[in-house]
């Protein structure tokens, strides 16, 4: 795939890529790309994230089998986001939770 991926990285080596879950639009979890992880992603059609905290690569559920099938990706209106919509084996969090975002804050009515 020959894409030219330059727009999404003008502003920053990194960009947020927000991961939902295709058959029920969940929010699974945030993590960050590089143009390689970009690059990886869009060649192999799973999920590959920048680690900040290891400063390397990681290819989502490589090691747990927890694996993300891209569906689609969509840029955000300033090229500075993605949306990434997969199905989802197994937990998306490393905690095993399906999602990360469990960890409720307050409900508004």
């Amino acid at each position: 795939m020959n894409l030219n991926l330059d727009k999404y990285f003008a502003k920053a080596e990194l960009i947020p890529a927000i991961v939902q879950e295709a058959s029920t639009g969940e929010v699974l979890m945030l993590a960050y790309m590089n143009r390689e992880s970009l690059q990886k992603t869009l060649e192999t059609g799973y999920t590959w994230f920048w680690s900040r905290s290891r400063q390397e690569l990681w290819n989502k559920g490589a090691t747990s089998g927890h694996l993300q099938k891209i569906v689609s990706i969509c840029g955000d209106c300033d090229d500075d986001t993605l949306l990434i919509k997969v199905i989802q084996t197994g937990a998306a969090c490393h905690t095993g939770s399906h999602s990360c975002f469990f960890n409720k804050i307050k409900d508004f009515d």
